[in-house]
């Protein structure tokens, strides 16, 4: 029987499907963290251990993305992704009903290798169907769950785990799990579906593999050694910099051998090398962001973790409020422009953040959190499309397995940037007895001039950048 649903409608509908599989994903990043206390008391374990439940999962994703790229195009992207979604699913229902610390971090590595796979995979999945005229469209909705969920993240944790209970933190993605499921049955194409001559099978490069996952898992767990309360410096230089080597011997190995898992002659393609480093350090910015700004809301505002959720999702609505004009901007100011001016207003919003005092009137700190939060939807959405404007369908997984290896360190060496700039400021500010919001203000001014120097790579770009993709 041949469907009646058109080539767009299929493709739209995919992205959709991939876009929630993200979000449940990007979610279990970071929602642990607001019922850290009340794990720990129902566990009967300190609080400080609990955050190896957050590590465990956000190292397991980063070890494993490298690897699902040959997953995918070993078994079929459909097979891989159904599996993904199971996984994810079944070990949130293990999450919930563990009774000891070391049960549940075995379920979060189990779900972690679950959302490594679904991350990558979706992504490759839905860019080898869609036609180029349907990129900005389908990026777009690929993109908001890296933007959104760690806004929601914080507000939603503390809403379950003060309402409810920690185990509802992870409920929640039972039914999301099992819709996702059925829907994938219908809408995930499998590998026949896929043109000839649009598909290049990943070599099984297990060198590059193990070399590429240990050095990714060492600069990981670096910067998480870095973002920890107290910073253990010494065992996190040790660990970024056996992942600095560890990532020096893989990209020499990529280079040298002949069928590499990952291409890097994927980096000549102009657009999508920009995109790549100018993205990253991009992702890199904006993830410190709401790392630092729940902490200056309680730790110099006296704020409760509920009414800091709550202002930070302003930064949501700043998200929500313009990702509907997202493509139409695109295609009217083009690449080049857009990321100007993204970063431009980032910048200016940075800094009034730095200006927050709690006599700050709530209605002008809203103004700043929704025009950030507006220009870090337009900026992200418009570099995760043009990463891919250039790049040709068979080079598909080797471009989606590269990118997103180094979004997942961007994240982890963000909300460490966060942290550092914050003990730095303390550190600077100590000798004067400093108010204790210069700490924040320091950190807010760091992130501002990273984000201005992040500029540069999209001041180079041509101003017909990503032309192919503005076929309407």
């Amino acid at each position: 029987m041949t469907s009646s649903k058109s080539p767009s409608t299929s493709s739209n509908a995919l992205a959709m499907l991939v876009a929630g599989c993200f979000f449940m994903e990007n979610l279990d990043s970071t929602i642990v963290t607001t019922a850290v206390p009340s794990i720990a008391r129902d566990l009967h374990v300190d609080a400080t251990s609990v955050g190896v439940t957050i590590t465990a999962y956000v190292l397991t994703v980063a070890v494993l993305i490298p690897v699902t790229g040959w997953l995918a195009d070993r078994f079929g992207s459909r097979r891989i992704l159904l599996s993904a979604i199971s996984l994810f699913t079944l070990a949130s229902i293990a999450c919930a009903a563990s009774t000891s610390l070391p049960m549940l971090v075995v379920a979060r590595v189990v779900q972690g290798i679950g959302g490594a796979m679904m991350v990558p995979v979706g992504r490759m999945t839905v860019l080898r169907v869609t036609e180029k005229k349907d990129v900005i469209r389908a990026v777009a909705w690929l993109t908001w769950p890296a933007l959104v969920a760690p806004i929601l993240a914080p507000f939603v944790g503390g809403l379950l785990t003060t309402y409810a209970s920690w185990h509802w933190i992870f409920v929640v993605n039972v039914p999301l799990g099992i819709l996702g499921f059925v829907v994938a049955l219908r809408v995930v194409p499998g590998r026949s579906a896929i043109p000839a001559g649009e598909f290049e099978p990943t070599p099984p490069d297990w060198l590059g593999l193990a070399l590429t996952s240990v050095g990714i898992g060492c600069l990981v767990w670096g910067t998480t050694l870095l973002a920890s309360t107290p910073v253990d410096v010494a065992q996190a230089l040790v660990f970024l910099v056996a992942g600095a080597i560890g990532v020096t011997l893989a990209l020499r190995h990529l280079r040298r051998t002949p069928r590499p898992f990952v291409d890097l002659r994927l980096l000549r393609i102009h657009t999508y090398a920009v995109a790549l480093g100018g993205g990253s350090a991009y992702r890199f910015v904006i993830s410190a962001i709401p790392f630092v700004l729940p902490l200056l809301y309680q730790g110099a505002f006296g704020w409760t973790p509920l009414q800091a959720g709550s202002a930070i999702l302003f930064l949501f609505a700043g998200n929500l409020g313009v990702k509907p004009a997202t493509t139409w901007m695109i295609r009217t100011f083009g690449f080049r422009r857009l990321l100007l001016v993204a970063h431009l207003v980032g910048v200016v919003c940075l800094l009034g953040m730095a200006t927050f005092r709690p006599a700050t009137p709530f209605g002008l700190m809203i103004v700043v959190l929704v025009l950030s939060g507006a220009a870090r939807s337009v900026g992200f959405t418009a570099y995760n499309t043009l990463t891919y404007a250039d790049v040709e369908k068979r080079q598909m997984t080797g471009a989606t397995v590269l990118d997103s290896t180094i979004q997942q360190i961007a994240i982890g060496a963000g909300i460490a940037l966060g942290a550092v700039a914050i003990s730095a400021g303390r550190l600077i500010g100590a000798p004067t007895n400093a108010s204790p919001v210069f700490a924040y203000d320091f950190a807010l001014a760091v992130i501002a001039v990273v984000m201005l120097a992040a500029l540069i790579p999209a001041w180079r770009l041509p101003v017909s950048a990503g032309a192919s993709l503005m076929a309407r």
